[in-house]
């Protein structure tokens, strides 16, 4: 799991800086939201993340810490995500 989280981790940082050097986030995001596939797609990814908010919310003791870990998903995506599996895998504490 480590190795895979990793991966992601790697990857997701990797195609976000390649995909900034092109275009301005914000440039992305109306781009995007043009298109109907693109707005089905935003409610698709923040509907997961909200999914997997609420396992990681579950899972810490803080308010605090669920706070900082909202902002951070719904930021960084699947970076902050992945980032959180890895932690919790260094903090030897089970995913599930």
């Amino acid at each position: 799991m480590k190795g895979l989280f990793g991966l992601i981790l790697a990857a997701m940082i990797a195609v976000t800086t390649w995909a900034s050097l092109e275009h301005n986030v914000m440039d992305g995001f109306r781009d995007v939201l043009a298109l109907r596939w693109g707005v089905a797609t935003m409610f698709d990814t923040y509907f997961s993340f909200t999914l997997i908010y609420l396992w990681i919310a579950h899972r810490e003791r803080t308010l605090l810490a669920r706070v900082v870990w909202l902002v951070l998903v719904y930021t960084l995506g699947t970076i902050a995500i992945s980032g959180y599996g890895l932690w919790q895998i260094a903090q030897k504490k089970p995913l599930l």
